[in-house]
């Protein structure tokens, strides 16, 4: 399957000389769902900034659709990879929410009416309509984010990159954002999330990439890595909760896979039906 955005030995390091990546190699493809995990100054948002064209490699090279990223611009790269900040305030400018959600789309010379549409929609998603004539600046931290997603939504590129998206969001928020997401990735986009928050990645992603140290530790399947506690441990992360209790179930030959909540059910369900029978 052809690569969307690779990464191949990437190495980076800040003027200050902290070394923030070493040799990291990866591949993302079409109609992935990723979480990129680990704790602070794992690597992560420096990886991800990579990707957009925000940072260039000291060592190894990004690709985008098989081409090198130091021969793109950031705006071509924002064409097909949509990066939404952890800040939103880095990437919110205009006094309205509407003229900024529209700003990207008048770079593509859009006829006016489908430029209207894709706002119009994109607005209804995130449950930003209500706040159309309002300034971006004077909602919540979790309005702003949304906002913000928004804006880098209606241009509609193949891979959708967020830092850390629940943060801010309550429990409301998060369900619609994991929608969201979920249909995202249903119509064929690219997800990818860094992310602190476990239980939102293993509940919206499915391929889990933990870092530590600026380096690649973990990436595979969730239901491969949910499982593997001295990852988790090495990244200063939780292990999600039904995990853990599956893996103190494990002596009773409970699935140390399952992932959540529903599927625990259903699975003590039939092993109780059939302790039953015996």
């Amino acid at each position: 399957m052809k690569t969307l955005i690779s990464a191949k030995e990437v190495s980076f390091s800040y003027p200050n000389g902290v070394t923030s990546l070493i040799d990291v190699t990866l591949d993302l493809y079409p109609g992935e769902s990723v979480a990129i995990m680990g704790e602070n100054g794992a690597g992560k948002t420096t990886l991800v900034k990579h990707f957009v064209g925000l940072l260039r490699p000291v060592k190894g090279t990004i690709e985008i659709e098989d081409v090198n990223a130091r021969s793109m611009t950031v705006a071509e790269i924002a064409r097909k990879v949509g990066y939404v900040f952890q800040n939103p305030l880095y990437q919110l400018f205009s006094e309205t929410v509407e003229k900024e959600v529209s700003l990207g789309l008048t770079y593509l010379n859009l006829p006016k009416d489908e430029l209207e549409k894709r706002v119009s929609s994109i607005l209804r998603d995130l449950d930003l309509e209500r706040y159309r004539e309002r300034h971006p600046l004077m909602l919540s931290e979790g309005e702003r984010k949304r906002v913000a997603l928004a804006s880098v939504l209606v241009i509609e590129p193949k891979v959708l990159i967020l830092d850390e998206p629940t943060l801010g969001q309550d429990a409301v928020e998060k369900r619609k954002l994991a929608e969201l997401l979920a249909r995202l990735h249903r119509e064929g986009h690219t997800v990818v999330l860094v992310t602190h928050d476990v239980e939102f990645a293993f509940e919206v992603c499915d391929r889990i990439l933990v870092m530590s140290k600026g380096r690649i530790i973990a990436d595979g399947p969730k239901r491969e890595i949910v499982t593997l506690r001295e990852v988790f441990e090495a990244a200063s992360l939780t292990q999600p909760q039904i995990p853990r209790l599956a893996a103190l179930l494990g002596r009773v030959e409970f699935p140390m896979e399952t992932i959540d909540i529903d599927e625990a059910e259903r699975m003590l369900t039939s092993m109780i039906a059939e302790a039953t029978r015996r």
